[in-house]
Order: structure tokens, then C-alpha cells, then sequence
């Protein structure tokens, strides 16, 4: 790993801080890139990725320059960082880094490892000279780092239980957290969400006097380039937040933009379609990748390798998974967070609806598991962080991934 993204690594030891105040302060010293630039600001808990992924095509079909900041990566830093021609190169992520470090040295408190990556995108992003940016955010997004910038639109996926010990531990508390990226008078737009969640969001349009756009059913008519009922949900919410911008495309090149897509390990098909990479990592997504699963392999049941992190609603993920698994192995990733194959073991073994004659195996290591011989098509998911290692392992490119902890 180069010296300065050496460096930027080693912030994560600073931990996860929410609030503002860091990263306006680093804005200001980086003599604000986010100024000139116009954002479509992205929450929500499950399908945020996705959702930028759509919005971002759409603009680069229709002709539109835009930055796409995303988190968290699955195999290299860079992935976070990209605009409609490429991603940011190693050359320019250190020479970024080094401005970053010459700026904050000595800062107390010091950035965190999200402030640092986010105020980077932003100032590669003015150097590109992009007009738009998709903007994921990180945790939550009322004190998330993201919410630095004032955007043209808010748009908010769908709002689960997850991160439960920063954000709250009732969905209302999620969904105030979400709905924190609501500016005065800037359009929102939502789709499918639970009634408590979407109570909260409207009341805080309303309180902002912003427009409230509710996408009440999925984009049809169009096969879009990601699997899964619920990626038509993302395509729908991604293509009302473009068109309340004033985006038009015609039906063939937004038919053609949406199945451009490609997000690497969301239902990711490898090996002629034998292994399956799915960053499912909460209870409710954890549930559409089992109804996914069930529409795109009716009469098979899968080899689940598993692993999650500690913080994690494994049983719920677990559970929800249960229906579509014909063994279990039980691994691990390359980082402090995994929780060790011993307590997945016990958890599973405890489950109310215990995996009916389903085989459990534990792997010390992850390559174990993806070639343990056995004839059901391999589901691997429980973690972005597994998924990652494990698109590394079968790209054949070990050397190239970075383990990371946010």
C-alpha cells in the first residue's frame, strides 16, 4: 500500500464521529471544493448503492459530467471515487492524500478516515471540473459527514433496522436520522417504505417546506442491469430524482442507461453463475436477497458462505436465509470486526427455526470455503467486507485488496 493511503488507513483507529464541525473546518482549509458543484444527496439504509448507481448512468447518458462518491469499497479505496469516465488513479490519491495530511497535521480532534475520504472525492471532483455529484452517505445522515453540502435533492431508500447502536433503537429514531438530509425547500423523493418511516419523513419535509415526491410502485416495462425485484424500487426512485432535476432522456437511451448498470456485489453472478457475491448485512436485506434467490433459482437451495460482523443482527440474517440454504459454512474476513466462526456456529445452532438438515462447516479462512466441493450453487454474503475479499479471491487479485474497516 502507497505511503499516504498508508496513512489515511491509519486514521480509522480515530473511530466513527458524528457531527459536522471536523468537516466543515476541512472544507474550509481545502478552500471549499464543494463550492460550484451540485449534489443529489442519497440516505436510507438498504439500496443506497444502488440507487446512485442508476441515478449516475442516467446523467453520464444524457450527456451530464458527474462525480459518484460511494462507501464502502470492495476491493481497492478507489472504487469510492469515480466520475462518468473513471475512477480516481493512485497518482492523484496520493498526491490528494498528501494535501489532506499537510492541512490537518497537528488538528485536534483529527479528521476521521470518512471526513478525509469525503473532503478527497470533493476536491478531485473540483479538479475534474464535474457538475453534479451522487453522493452516498455513510452512517445515517443528519450528522454524517456528507451532510456538509447543500443539495439540489434528497433522495432516501428504504429505512431498516441497522447501525441500531449509533442511530436508535426504534425505526422512527432511524428514520429521524435519514431524514436529517432534508433542506429547506429542497425536493425529496422516497419509495417503498415501512408507514412509521414514512410518517417521519413526510413530517420533516413538511417542518423544511420541502416537495415530497413518493414513488409508489417500480419502473416497468424495463429488464435494468442489477437482479431483483426490488432493484426495479431503485431504478424508479433514482429516475423521479433525475427527472424533478429537469433530466429528460429518451425511452431507448433510459431504457439502455439502466441496464448499464453494474454494482459489484449486489446478486454478482461468477463462475458461469456457480457462486453468487451478495453484501446483504441487516435482517431486511438479508430477506430480499432470500426472495431474490427464490425467483432466480425456484427448485435450488444454496451453499451460504457466511460471515458478519460483530455488531451485526446475525440472527435475523440468519434467519432470513434459512428458507434458501442447503449448508452452511461459516467463515470469516480479513478484519477485527468479523465475528469468529465459533459464535456463527452457536448462533445458528440456536436459531427458533434451526436450519432443517442443513450441514454447518467452519473454514478458518475464506478461500477454504469458496472451494469446498460441494453441488449446490455458493451464496456468499453476511458482509460487504466478506463479499469484497472474496471478489478479490476470484478476480485472482488477493494482492490488490484493501482491508478496511468503515
Amino acid at each position: 500500500m502507497t505511503p499516504e493511503l498508508s496513512w489515511l488507513y491509519s486514521t480509522q483507529l480515530f473511530g466513527i464521529k458524528l457531527g459536522l464541525d471536523n468537516v466543515h473546518r476541512l472544507l474550509a482549509a481545502m478552500d471549499h471544493p464543494e463550492r460550484g458543484l451540485k449534489f443529489i444527496h442519497v440516505a436510507g439504509t438498504n439500496g443506497k448503492g444502488s440507487t446512485c448507481a442508476f441515478i449516475h448512468s442516467m446523467l453520464k447518458t444524457a450527456g451530464l459530467t458527474a462525480g459518484l462518491f460511494t462507501s464502502p469499497h470492495l476491493i481497492r479505496f478507489n472504487e469510492r471515487i469515480c466520475d462518468t469516465e473513471r475512477q480516481i488513479s493512485h497518482d492523484e490519491l496520493e498526491a490528494g492524500l498528501a494535501r489532506l495530511r499537510e492541512k490537518v497535521t497537528g488538528w485536534d480532534p483529527h479528521p476521521t478516515f470518512f471526513e478525509l475520504a469525503f473532503v478527497l472525492a470533493l476536491d478531485w471532483f473540483r479538479q475534474r471540473g464535474v457538475e453534479w455529484v451522487v453522493l452516498e452517505t455513510g452512517l445515517g445522515g443528519r450528522l454524517d459527514a456528507t451532510n456538509a453540502i447543500l443539495p439540489e435533492i434528497c433522495v432516501i431508500t428504504r429505512i431498516g433496522m441497522d447501525h441500531m447502536d449509533q442511530l436508535g433503537d426504534t425505526l422512527a429514531s432511524i428514520a429521524a436520522e435519514k431524514a436529517g438530509i432534508i433542506k429547506p425547500q429542497v425536493p425529496v423523493v422516497t419509495g417503498l417504505q415501512d408507514p412509521i418511516a414514512l410518517k417521519v419523513l413526510k413530517e420533516t419535509a413538511a417542518r423544511q417546506k420541502a416537495p415530497f415526491l413518493h414513488v409508489d410502485g417500480p419502473i416497468e416495462g424495463v429488464d435494468v442491469g442489477l437482479t431483483g425485484p426490488h432493484q426495479a424500487w431503485n431504478a424508479a426512485l433514482a429516475l423521479e430524482a433525475v427527472r424533478e432535476l429537469g433530466v429528460r432522456l429518451p425511452a431507448v437511451r433510459l431504457e439502455a442507461a439502466l441496464q448499464a448498470v453494474r454494482w459489484p456485489g449486489r446478486f454478482q453472478r461468477m463462475q458461469d453463475g456457480n457462486i453468487i457475491l451478495d453484501g446483504a448485512h441487516n435482517n431486511e436485506a438479508a430477506m430480499v436477497l432470500a426472495g431474490t434467490w427464490q425467483q432466480e433459482y425456484p427448485r435450488e437451495r444454496a451453499a451460504v458462505i457466511f460471515a458478519a460482523a460483530k455488531d451485526k443482527d446475525i440472527v435475523g440474517i440468519m434467519e432470513a436465509l434459512v428458507p434458501v440454504a442447503s449448508s452452511w459454512h461459516l467463515t470469516t474476513f480479513s478484519s477485527a470486526r468479523a465475528m469468529p466462526t465459533v459464535e456463527l456456529k452457536a448462533i445458528l445452532r440456536s436459531l427458533e427455526t434451526p436450519p432443517p438438515s442443513s450441514s454447518i462447516f467452519e473454514h478458518a479462512h475464506l478461500a477454504e470455503a469458496l472451494n469446498h466441493g460441494t453441488s449446490s450453487r455458493k451464496l456468499v454474503c453476511g458482509s460487504l467486507y466478506l463479499v469484497g475479499e472474496a471478489l478479490a479471491m476470484l478476480e485472482q487479485q488477493p494482492e490488490s485488496f484493501q482491508t478496511s474497516l468503515q
